[in-house]
């Protein structure tokens, strides 16, 4: 199934599913050469071991040794509240819809300001990339926040591979937008395709993640299968799931919930407990799973990663570019 031609004009001027399912999630990584695609643009390379059995455990990711020490919350916990709007606006809907997503064959379009452009497959951009398993704090705009421990690896290291120019200032990501396999595509809740953009500094910046797998298994399809991006100091929403397309521009792109409400949700979504969201404080947060009367905790500047990514706004106001 290509997916070549779905999104050519995306890009405007102005620019649970249950153990059992997702197990069977090794034809993601294992067969995903699908037919009819362009030739891959990338040098052939050894293909890393890909896991058998939903596992990665031949080898298993190499533990990353800054990984956060904060507690985990359990995999039923990321795997049944999430945010996946393609599949209903409701935390559980994900996890009761996604069982619809076809994950193989599938590709990831490349365009934009980069020397090599073109369609690969999962295969393809997997190949050279020992996974890790990353433990990063998360936190949602609700309040709520979570740690995962995300299997993948860096985000720069794919970009490098494309080869982006002096123009790239940005780079873009687009979600699969498909009405058959999406119920949620059927309701216009966002324009769709969604789409997510960062700055190429912070999409080069070591923290940010290409994600195949969490738990050391293959991503559930509610939490963004086959492959998602996350940027552990932003607001959830920033992490693109199910990725069909990175585009790389030299204006600031469009984000999808900056384009629904642009006086709630700004293009950097950082977290920061000093800039309040319009209907609610963002100063204090809940881990998910502690209960409804648990403490709440205070919420970090970057979420706890202002060490290493506080640079990237030396003199960017925060409050204004929100």
């Amino acid at each position: 199934m290509s997916m070549h031609n779905q999104f050519d004009a995306a890009i405007k001027p102005s620019e649970i599913t249950p153990e059992s399912v997702f197990l069977s999630r090794r034809a993601v990584l294992a067969g995903a050469v699908a037919a009819g695609l362009l030739p891959s643009i990338l040098p052939p390379v050894e293909a890393a071991t890909i896991p058998a059995g939903g596992e990665f455990t031949d080898p298993a990711p190499t533990k990353w040794p800054d990984s956060a020490t904060d507690k985990l919350n359990t995999y039923e916990d990321i795997t049944t509240y999430n945010n996946f709007y393609e599949f209903g606006t409701g935390k559980g809907d994900p996890a009761a819809n996604a069982g619809t997503l076809k994950t193989s064959p599938w590709s990831i379009e490349v365009t934009g300001e980069a020397g090599k452009l073109g369609t690969l497959t999962l295969e393809d951009i997997l190949k050279p990339h020992a996974l890790e398993e990353r433990v990063y704090r998360h936190r949602c705009v609700e309040a709520w926040s979570m740690v995962v421990p995300w299997v993948g690896f860096p985000l720069a290291d794919l970009l490098k591979r494309f080869e982006p120019t002096s123009k790239a200032k940005y780079v873009q990501f687009f979600t699969l937008a498909d009405r058959q396999q999406m119920p949620g595509i059927r309701y216009p809740v966002l324009e769709w395709p969604y789409r997510e953009g960062l700055t190429i500094a912070e999409a080069m910046h070591p923290l940010t993640l290409v994600t195949v797998g969490l738990y050391g298994k293959v991503l559930p399809n509610q939490s963004g299968a086959p492959l998602r991006i996350v940027i552990p100091w932003k607001y959830g929403f920033k992490g693109t799931k199910s990725v069909v397309r990175i585009h790389f521009l030299e204006r600031q792109p469009q984000t999808s919930w900056n384009m629904a409400a642009s006086n709630e949700y700004g293009f950097y979504s950082n977290v920061n407990p000093k800039k309040d969201h319009p209907r609610w404080s963002q100063a204090m947060e809940r881990r998910l799973g502690s209960g409804l009367f648990s403490p709440r905790i205070p919420t970090q500047m970057f979420n706890g990663y202002a060490e290493q990514v506080a640079q990237l706004y030396t003199g960017l106001d925060l409050n204004k570019n929100f």
